[in-house]
């Protein structure tokens, strides 16, 4: 109950202060500081801190259907990412900054500078938590050398070798086997369950409403088969998705990511597929509000890995690492209950 509360109470800010205008005027490079500053002063983003530094020690399953909430409401500033990163800083006792904090892989290069070629909401970030090669490193997104990225909240970012150095290396201690790329598909996955069921509500909702030859377009065969093979993948997204935050504690497993992160980026592909198809012209214009939701499905899709890395992931695991019956490590991953 405790988390449904604290789900409902992030719906409802949200609701108030993240409008699709509001992600509109952000997108278009307006400031997202009175939004974060809700977010901010409602002190959703210490969430998973621990207790001690003053957060709540939610673990992934409480704060599930917050980020869910994030994707649903094609939220333009980086909470959910924030959240995950003030709770690992403050695992190692390290203070988190204020603002929004990225969360990105980057490379350190032979000349000392550092690259991440996507930074999830690299425009709206104050800082961003990188893990490289070397270690972790937390770095202030105004010293960086940004341009835009596929997505237009996105920055492909650089940093100089003395901007590097001069940032203190973060001790941040992970579970075997889990690294920043699993703990950003757990929340990506969320993310898209939440942003796929909008869309389906959505297109639903649109079918039901648009009529065509007297009657509305949900009406006929076509439209209604194109609806019952969304609402199987919206859901089983949810499913899984929920599947790779179960668990207390803020690591996931790694094997529960990859069946979640798999299946909601497969999904994301056929669901804005298809709503686009039952809107039909109407979906692709600036000036409706599907865009929101499906341009953010695709990218989405490709951040932490698409379904093909994440398929790699579960293949490996059950060739080369399970010597047991398939059927067991298929029920071990798919219990949830086991996992609480």
């Amino acid at each position: 109950m405790h988390e449904d509360l604290f789900a409902d109470a992030v719906d409802q800010l949200l609701r108030d202060h993240c409008s699709p205008q509001v992600v509109r005027n952000i997108e278009a490079g307006q400031s997202a500081q009175a939004l974060w500053t809700q977010l901010e002063n409602a002190g959703f983003a210490d969430a998973m801190v621990a207790e001690s530094g003053g957060g709540a020690a939610m673990g992934l399953s409480q704060v599930y259907g917050v980020w869910s909430l994030c994707g649903s409401h094609a939220l333009p500033v980086p909470l959910a990412e924030t959240m995950v990163a003030r709770g690992l800083l403050s695992l190692a006792g390290v203070t988190p900054p204020a603002g929004p904090i990225a969360l990105a892989e980057g490379r350190v290069m032979q000349d000392g500078t550092l690259t991440c070629a996507v930074v999830r909401s690299g425009k709206v970030a104050h800082t961003v938590l990188v893990q490289h090669q070397a270690g972790w490193q937390l770095l202030p997104m105004s010293q960086a050398d940004s341009e835009p990225a596929a997505f237009c909240l996105d920055t492909r970012s650089h940093w100089a070798s003395a901007q590097v150095s001069n940032a203190p290396s973060l001790e941040l201690a992970l579970p075997d086997m889990l690294d920043l790329r699993t703990l950003q598909a757990c929340l990506t996955a969320a993310q898209l369950a939440g942003g796929l069921m909008q869309t389906f509500e959505r297109t639903l909702n649109y079918a039901n409403d648009r009529t065509q030859f007297g009657r509305p377009i949900g009406k006929f065969q076509a439209i209604q088969h194109q609806l019952a093979v969304m609402s199987e993948h919206v859901f089983a997204a949810r499913m899984a998705a929920q599947l790779g935050c179960a668990g207390h504690g803020m690591f996931p497993d790694r094997l529960r990511v990859a069946v979640a992160k798999a299946r909601c980026s497969q999904a994301a592909l056929l669901v804005a597929k298809s709503s686009h198809a039952i809107h039909g012209a109407i979906g692709f214009t600036e000036e409706y509000d599907l865009q929101l939701m499906t341009r953010r499905l695709h990218a989405w899709r490709q951040t932490a890995g698409s379904e093909s890395y994440w398929h790699a992931v579960a293949g490996t695991a059950l060739v080369d690492a399970h010597p047991a019956c398939t059927l067991d490590l298929l029920r071990a991953t798919t219990d949830v209950a086991s996992a609480c």
